[in-house]
């Protein structure tokens, strides 16, 4: 265990979108500011399981990959130097007089307030659930995309139901040779216009039919049987590529023990961000609140309202409500 010499004004708990643009806008404010990212590299969530997924709902940009969106985060805070701290998991918090001791797995850091956005803690797929599913995982079988060109003139079989599985089928269509989307229920919970989209599309869809078993001979897989338990028909899909979005379980780890109030396995924030320790805010998906809304957008939005509550917690002769950007780059 290390004790880095350094105190910061800020420092963020999460490097995913809402803490880089929280980075970002500390800078703006000439607050010295740290990241500490438990994972290796900035991003998050984006950047490990989704770096091709299109993104729609971030303002401004009528579709961004997420991997050039975190791309452009990252870009964004390069002027301001910050001290970054990859790989690296905080265990604890505690104050210490007027400052804040974080340990990490790693090193002991202090800092004069902090900023968590630490998104849905650390996350693991939920798997298929029939035999021989290990065999194929990380080659035919997929819990996320890192790359479509994989994909290329490929049948693909993807099962799900959400946004994550009706964005993958259908930036898929045009790069694969087919797209069969299965989800167990006759209706999707994706977004009434992906869902649309879909319907309009090429892809084959099977429902209400689940996955029955996988098909394979010689260590390759070459198709699945879908089972409809309601009529109990039986179906067999050729495949090279099977994509199961099933979603992902979330665990807290050491956040949970923190000396914060939770709701289920949210931080509960007030409206300016911040939580029950006074010089601690929480911003995104790690966050709840009255009307809480989980997008990236509402991280985004979340950023500077901490991070100029923190600069007056710091200093309480400074304005909440700061000047615009363009005034505060001429400082």
């Amino acid at each position: 265990m290390q004790l880095t010499q350094d105190i910061f004004d800020i420092t963020i708990i999460g490097g995913g979108p809402a803490g880089l643009f929280a980075a970002f806008y500390a800078g703006m404010r000439q607050a010295k500011t740290k990241i500490i990212e438990s994972l290796p590299n900035l991003g998050g969530q984006l950047s490990l399981l989704y770096p091709e997924k299109i993104i729609y709902d971030v303002a401004g940009f009528p579709k961004v990959k997420a991997q050039d969106l975190v791309d452009n985060l990252v870009e964004q805070i390069q002027p301001f130097n910050h001290a970054i701290f990859l790989e690296e998991t905080v265990i604890s918090f505690d104050k210490e007089d007027d400052l804040f001791k974080i340990e990490t797995d790693k090193n002991i850091h202090y800092s004069k307030t902090i900023i968590i956005a630490a998104g849905n803690g650390s996350f693991q797929p939920r798997r298929l659930n029939v035999a021989d599913n290990e065999l194929f995982e990380g080659t035919q079988l997929h819990y996320y995309i890192k790359n479509m060109k994989d994909f290329t003139n490929q049948d693909v079989v993807i099962c799900g139901g959400g946004d994550s599985a009706v964005d993958w089928a259908l930036m898929l269509e045009s790069i694969a040779k087919s797209v069969t989307l299965v989800h167990r229920r006759p209706e999707f919970r994706a977004h009434e216009h992906s869902v649309k989209q879909l319907k309009d599309s090429s892809i084959h869809i099977k429902t209400p039919f689940v996955i029955d078993a996988l098909n394979h001979s010689n260590d390759l897989l070459e198709s699945v049987t879908l089972k409809n338990p309601k009529e109990d028909l039986i179906e067999t899909v050729s495949l090279d590529h099977l994509i199961v979005n099933y979603g992902f379980s979330s665990s807290l780890g050491p956040i949970k023990k923190w000396p914060l109030t939770f709701k289920g396995s949210s931080i509960v924030t007030a409206s300016d961000t911040s939580t029950s320790i006074p010089g601690v805010f929480g911003i995104g998906d790690i966050t709840t609140y009255d009307g809480k809304v989980k997008l990236i957008a509402t991280g985004f939005g979340e950023a500077p309202t901490a991070v100029n509550n923190a600069i007056h917690f710091l200093n309480p002769k400074e304005r909440i409500q700061p000047m615009h950007s363009t005034s505060l780059y001429e400082q």
